[in-house]
């Protein structure tokens, strides 16, 4: 046990230390910031439009970084010899494995919090036609961005420490007490009459992207035992396209509701992972206060059968994989 936790934290670490998973997380919570600071005219729908749009950033930007990361964390050793190296110790490969993907899941859970953090903000400072851009909160959470960097460039000169892992941490921080003192200490009018208020019910929905990231995690573990980062890229890019088109192609190949219909039509849905089960932004639409906690249990559920089988299949790879 003691081994399977060191090779995890090991691998979060040499995560949050490179430069491309700070650039990513930094730039999807700003770019979610973003999306709440332009008018768009879209006829009242303007905050229903940026809470859609900031959690396809945050999907999008969590693809990008579970392929990243799995290729980092596998495949780069694979091809360094590192894996070797450590399964010449009393490790077995699937125990390296699974060690593996927890820390990478573990990277993309703190990705997905700071994430989640710019979203509820970017629920809080969206506006209609008759309301306006806070500028404010942009200002308290661009600095709160400015501040991480700085200690991080203060830890790495004075105290020569890592620049990059210390601002992740220092940004996780640094956006936490931002995001405390612009729902505690400022006031927004978010439409006319109407101030502006944090929609909570973007916590499930972000938990279930979270799920789905942890799958893509899986996928990408499992293609990283044979091949490199761009066809790992392409591989789990592929599935993502397809998996959102699941629906659409089980009806097309004669599926039914019921379950019935085509034999292998079912199949293939069953393999295919169907990431609608994983979006509520269109129970976002609504003016319903709501979490949807059975849901999310359910989507766990889901998230640990394929998650394990994939997993299965990777290690399934990885024990016929020659490292020499």
């Amino acid at each position: 046990m003691t081994q399977f936790v060191t090779i995890a934290v090991n691998a979060f670490m040499e995560l949050i230390r490179q430069p491309v998973f700070l650039l990513l997380m930094t730039c999807s919570a700003a770019f979610e910031i973003f999306l709440a600071v332009p008018y768009y005219f879209a006829f009242g729908d303007e905050p229903k439009l940026v809470k859609n749009s900031v959690l396809a950033v945050m999907l999008l930007a969590g693809l990008l970084g579970a392929v990243l990361s799995a290729s980092a964390s596998l495949a780069r050793e694979i091809r360094a010899g590192t894996a070797l190296a450590v399964l010449s110790k009393p490790v077995s490969r699937t125990q390296f494995l699974l060690a593996k993907f927890f820390g990478v899941a573990a990277a993309l859970t703190l990705m997905t919090y700071v994430n989640t953090v710019a979203a509820l903000l970017t629920s809080r400072m969206a506006f209609d036609a008759y309301g306006q851009t806070d500028l404010a909160a942009v200002g308290i959470f661009a600095g709160a961005v400015v501040l991480a960097y700085a200690l991080g460039g203060f830890s790495n000169f004075f105290l020569r420490r890592p620049f990059v892992s210390d601002t992740v941490i220092a940004l996780v921080v640094t956006v936490t007490v931002a995001a405390f003192l612009i729902v505690q200490f400022t006031q927004q009018q978010q439409s006319l009459g109407t101030m502006a208020h944090v929609d909570w019910r973007i916590v499930p929905a972000a938990i279930l992207i979270l799920f789905a990231l942890w799958i893509l995690t899986a996928l990408a573990i499992a293609c990283s035992t044979r091949f490199d980062t761009i066809p790992t890229l392409a591989i789990c890019s592929a599935i993502f396209l397809l998996g959102l088109m699941s629906d659409y192609f089980y009806s097309k190949f004669g599926g039914t509701l019921d379950g019935g219909g085509s034999w292998w039509a079912s199949v293939l849905y069953t393999v295919m992972p169907n990431w609608q089960l994983f979006w509520l932004g269109d129970a976002l639409e609504t003016d319903k206060q709501f979490f949807a906690w059975g849901y999310v249990a359910k989507g766990f559920a889901y998230m640990i059968g394929y998650a394990g089988a994939a997993l299965a299949v990777a290690a399934a790879l990885f024990e016929e994989r020659e490292l020499s």
